[in-house]
């Protein structure tokens, strides 16, 4: 997968220590606790800031890309010509220079949006955007390639197992979601962890974008319950298959048959449910 561009100065930490007292056993026990950093991440495209999402400090040209690419900004990677990453005291802000043709497409649809961790359609203002917006989701604009009968169950499973291996942040805290991309053998190829799980999956689609790899390659495997909002971006980066090891909502099911994309959930054990297009997983032996 690619490098990160170098940054000015040292990546933000994505964690950080903080004294606590711990419970245990009828004793408390003071010591240290290590915690996931969330901090504000300012979207600014062409010098005019769009939305201000709460995210982990880290893969965040990924997140730049992602996030850019999710909310239909631009239309490919190549859309963006120059990611700057400016530190301050109240946070982070990701300075992205687009195309002209991007631009206009921006100011013509920019809506003023705060982003929260884990929320769907933060800063949506009338369910008229929504009703618009839920109708976008249609394979033939920008939706899931077709890749039928692609993957076996085993793989499925093997992918989601595989997962947590790569969960570092994770690890650390017990505080980040996980989105991984899986070839069709079930093998991870890059994995993107974050508070959010939104911001998680946004991470992992810049990724794939800055590499030039298609959403028909393989799948996305995630570490949380699948969203509406989730299906739209998988949808729009092409991506068919969607696995999540909870459960999805009855809105996003209702989103993936509509936009063409292979919807799993409780992935787990040896147990999966799909809820739309199940025909891209083989039948089992």
């Amino acid at each position: 997968m690619n490098a990160p561009h170098p940054f000015p100065h040292p990546e933000p930490a994505a964690s950080a220590s903080v004294p606590a007292a711990c419970w245990h056993d009828g004793v408390l026990e003071p010591g240290d606790e290590v915690l996931a950093e969330e901090v504000p991440v300012a979207m600014v495209y062409n010098g005019i800031s769009h939305a201000v999402m709460l995210a982990s400090p880290q893969d965040l040209e990924d997140f730049a890309v992602g996030f850019s690419l999710a909310e239909r900004i631009v239309r490919n990677a190549r859309d963006i010509h120059d990611i700057e990453v400016e530190e301050s005291a109240h946070g982070i802000t990701l300075s992205m220079q687009i195309a002209a043709g991007a631009m206009v497409r921006f100011k013509e649809t920019r809506r003023a949006r705060t982003g929260k961790t884990g929320c769907g359609l933060c800063g949506v203002d009338s369910l008229a955007w929504f009703e618009r917006e839920a109708s976008l989701l249609d394979p033939r604009d920008g939706g899931a390639h077709d890749v039928d009968g692609r993957l076996e169950p085993a793989a499925l499973h093997r992918a989601m197992t595989a997962l947590s291996a790569h969960q570092q942040l994770h690890r650390a805290t017990g505080a980040a979601h996980a989105a991984g991309w899986a070839g069709w053998d079930g093998s991870i190829a890059c994995v993107r962890e974050d508070v959010g799980r939104h911001n998680a999956l946004d991470k992992l689609i810049g990724a794939l974008a800055r590499d030039g790899i298609g959403g028909d390659a393989g799948f996305v495997v995630v570490t949380s319950r699948a969203s509406f909002e989730m299906v739209q971006k998988a949808a729009r980066a092409g991506i068919a298959i969607l696995a999540a090891v909870s459960a999805p909502t009855a809105m996003a099911v209702r989103s993936a048959e509509r936009a063409g994309v292979t919807l799993a959930g409780f992935v787990r054990g040896e147990r999966h449910v799909v809820y739309s297009h199940p025909q891209r997983l083989l039948p089992a032996d």
